[in-house]
């Protein structure tokens, strides 16, 4: 069993200056010893944000946290597979008038299809998705 991790939850760690090892043992003591990982999906959101910077001191920093995480971590890719399950749950819950966004729905599917959980700062969103196991990530 493993987690993948949200950007949320990178996004908060990094802008509160975590160092690479206090994160991680800030997953192990919510995950267990569970295998932390990303999806590709999560992946393109830390580097659109990185590009987003308003500073190059604040892209400089994004890198260099995401250099050390993707050292650190697996990066799961999107698969046919996964690509077949998202669009399964997302048809399955708009039939019933629920709305999934989008990337929440995508790094969801990348989850369940390895047979991993989710950590995130957004519950409301992740919960939405059937049969997948979110666990919360306290920011504070």
């Amino acid at each position: 069993m493993g987690v993948i991790l949200d950007s949320s939850v990178i996004i908060f760690a990094e802008r509160r200056g975590h160092s690479m090892p206090q994160f991680l043992a800030g997953v192990t003591a919510i995950s267990g010893d569970q295998n932390a990982a990303l999806s590709a999906v999560g992946l393109t959101e830390l580097v659109h944000g990185m590009y987003r910077a308003k500073t190059e001191e604040t892209v400089s920093r994004r890198r260099a946290f995401l250099h050390e995480l993707l050292e650190a971590i697996t990066v799961y890719p999107y698969t046919k597979e996964t690509a077949m399950l998202a669009g399964r749950l997302d048809g399955e819950q708009a039939a019933k008038g629920i709305v999934i966004p989008f990337p929440d729905l995508l790094i969801g599917a990348t989850a369940l299809s390895i047979g991993y959980s989710v950590l995130t700062t957004n519950m409301r969103h992740f919960g939405l998705i059937p049969g997948l196991q979110v666990l919360p990530f306290q920011a504070g």
